[in-house]
């Protein structure tokens, strides 16, 4: 089931003390959010929500693997991803979101944690992700380094002096003597 559905968590109708939730995301729910970074994917999330008279905690571990493009080659790469996280839920007015806190409509009484997984597995991946040495599209490696020697292949970094400094290497030199 990829459906919003799914991970919408009726908060009114969970009683005090600690619920625990499984979901298996596959494929689907990652092609039904729509976002260009994770197209795929299978990831099982634990929820154990405990509510006391005021609030609601949710901790969330979330482990399995993405794929996601690699940033050397392109081609798509599996990335592991393993994580914990942790909401705070309050009732009040209306919906709203703060760094620490969220607050549901007591009249609606439900929390859709949907774009909450997503975003603490894309949080999950690396800044660079690239695949393990040997791994790459052999093809694309071999044209990025044509085009690489084809840019370093001009002037010699240190034989290219900008002509504007010229002055300031012979005023180096009138103070050296």
């Amino acid at each position: 089931m990829c459906s919003s559905e799914l991970l919408k968590i009726d908060l009114k109708d969970l009683k005090e003390g600690l619920t625990a939730l499984e979901y298996s995301l596959g494929d689907a729910w990652f092609e039904s959010l729509d976002e260009d970074e994770i197209k795929r994917g299978n990831i099982r999330v634990r929820i154990n929500v405990r509510r006391t008279e005021n609030y609601f905690e949710l901790d969330f571990h979330t482990e399995g693997s993405v794929v996601i493009p690699c940033d050397l080659c392109l081609d798509d790469m599996e990335q592991p991803i393993e994580t914990d996280d942790r909401l705070v839920v309050k009732f009040g007015e209306e919906y709203s979101e703060d760094d620490d806190l969220i607050t549901v409509d007591e009249r609606e009484g439900s929390l859709d944690v949907a774009w909450f997984i997503y975003e603490f597995i894309a949080l999950n991946i690396p800044a660079k992700h690239v695949h393990t040495p040997g791994k790459c599209n052999a093809a694309m490696i071999k044209v990025l380094e044509e085009h690489s020697a084809t840019r370093s292949s001009g002037e010699d970094e240190e034989t290219a002096v900008d002509p504007r400094w010229n002055g300031l290497e012979k005023l180096k030199t009138i103070i050296k003597d």
